[in-house]
């Protein structure tokens, strides 16, 4: 068996077909992030205002401020993952828990208030200015599995190479490793360069080695027992930069407008490991590693408005656009096998796959509110959100054709609804909250995805120019992560998560 050492310039490469519904998903929702008086009254401000995160639910809100104000927020996130395969022989032998702590810088703005001392002429009170740094995920996420299965993932590389003739994977006469997995992912795309990495390392091998137009491979790994590992771990954050404008009309309505200039850092890391002493097999360890950077830029905007109903109620109202995205992505792969009898197979491709840029459009939100305010003592709040992730679509004007996948989010994603309640109550200068959250799963398979649920708690003391708020806020759902999407390798693993916050902000008015 050969050994395959490559060190070679990078290379930019189109790669087709390589994005997946869970990209739709992972840059279309929003998490509850913000200040600490918005965690802790679980986001339900959209008739509230007063609040420099409630100008994302609804852009009416800053002009409910009575000064300018300002406010800059950090919170610790702990991430707990139960994790256990999805097929596996024994599952109960095989659940792990992992977990994760960071420290988040996550929103910092300003709303300055200019009061209209002619109203009587105009009818608007006041007009207010918001700048506004949030962010709205984070991408940090860790497990490992260990367990035996009956999946091999010689799966994934039979299920790519079939119908792929074996004189397109197998090197010509001078031709290098690098430079024929490089032209694979501008000319064939990725399944072709994952059944040249099984036809390299062996894993894989054609019916008939003497016939460079057939199409037909078989494993050298034989059926049986599998020991697996694998290892994901992921980085980055997605946030948005806001411009608000609002205004406060005849003293009971506040009306306002964003615009959103938003940002994707995604990185992933997995790696794969599996051995086997099943009869037959001339492979009997697979490692392959896989890594993704991925980053984007997109651009919404929201409507919005607030009345004043009664002294005891407001309403409020909100609108915001799809996000249209911008993506760009780099993958690198590296493949290595171990063979008792015949020793290691390295392919490790000194090339980074830079894919074609693609646009994601998101679906649009709208959301309802409620607030019963009870004079200077206490509120209850309320938000119903909906959206329609069955409508978001992916394109690209690099010739990419995106239909079969934008068919495959329309028959498999749904519209979805987030409700969330939330309580404040005085006394004296301090402030003590508390809310509840559900959010419905954007999946018609809930087994995929479920509904989350999150809880939260916190309080604040105001001086008479400053104010310092705590919040702490808890989520829980559960997802089956198929460990290789849109392949041939079935095995998935089933997880569930709790991700706890403390979030800290000081704020101030001037």
């Amino acid at each position: 068996m050969k050994k395959l050492f490559l060190c070679i310039g990078i290379l930019s490469i189109s790669f087709l077909n390589a994005q997946d519904i869970s990209d739709v998903i992972r840059y279309s929702q929003q998490e509850i992030r913000g200040t600490a008086r918005y965690r802790a009254l679980s986001g339900a401000f959209g008739a509230l205002g007063g609040d420099l995160s409630a100008l994302h639910v609804n852009p009416a809100g800053s002009a409910v401020f009575l000064n300018s104000h300002g406010a800059i927020t950090l919170s610790s996130q702990s991430i707990n993952n139960d994790v256990v395969f999805g097929n596996d022989l024994n599952p109960f032998n095989n659940f792990r828990n992992t977990s994760s702590t960071n420290i988040n810088f996550n929103q910092l703005g300003a709303v300055f208030i200019y009061d209209n001392y002619n109203s009587e002429s105009s009818g608007i009170n006041k007009i207010s200015l918001g700048l506004t740094y949030d962010q709205t995920t984070d991408n940090k996420d860790e497990f490992v599995v260990l367990g035996t299965t009956r999946n091999s993932i010689d799966d994934l590389f039979l299920a790519d190479a079939q119908g792929i003739q074996l004189g397109l994977i197998t090197p010509r006469a001078g031709e290098t490793i690098d430079g024929l997995y490089a032209f694979l992912g501008e000319n064939e795309g990725v399944r072709a360069q994952q059944a040249f990495l099984g036809h390299e390392t062996l894993i894989i091998e054609a019916n008939d080695l003497d016939d460079p137009t057939g199409t037909g491979y078989s494993s050298n790994i034989a059926s049986g027992v599998f020991d697996q590992d694998y290892i994901y771990e992921s980085t980055g954050l997605n946030g948005k930069f806001t411009v608000n404008l609002g205004a406060q009309i005849d003293q009971d309505f506040y009306v306002g407008v964003n615009l959103n200039s938003h940002f994707i850092s995604y990185d992933r890391f997995t790696e794969f490991f599996e051995t086997n002493n099943n009869t037959g097999s001339t492979i009997n360890e697979v490692l392959f590693t896989n890594r993704l950077s991925t980053i984007g830029a997109g651009f919404s905007a929201q409507v919005g408005a607030i009345a004043k109903v009664a002294n005891i109620l407001r309403l409020g109202a909100s609108y915001e656009s799809p996000t249209w995205y911008s993506i760009e992505e780099e993958t690198t792969q590296r493949l290595e096998t171990f063979s008792n009898a015949n020793g290691t197979a390295i392919v490790n491709p000194d090339v980074v796959n830079i894919f074609p840029e693609y646009t994601l459009r998101t679906p649009a939100k709208y959301t309802g509110s409620v607030a019963i305010l009870f004079g200077q003592q206490g509120l209850i709040s309320m938000d119903y959100s909906f959206k329609d992730y069955s409508s978001s679509r992916l394109s690209s004007d690099n010739n990419n054709d995106f239909s079969n996948l934008n068919s495959f989010v329309e028959d498999n994603l749904q519209n979805a609804y987030t409700f969330r309640i939330g309580s404040e109550w005085r006394d004296g200068n301090w402030s003590y909250r508390g809310g509840y959250s559900f959010e419905k799963s954007p999946y018609k398979n809930t087994l995929i995805l479920g509904n989350k649920n999150g809880f939260s708690a916190g309080f604040g003391y105001a001086f008479e120019q400053f104010k310092f708020d705590v919040a702490y806020d808890y989520t829980q759902q559960k997802r089956n992560d198929q460990l290789y999407p849109s392949s041939g390798f079935s095995n998935s693993v089933l997880i569930e998560n709790y991700t706890e916050n403390i979030t800290l902000t000081a704020s101030m008015n001037f």
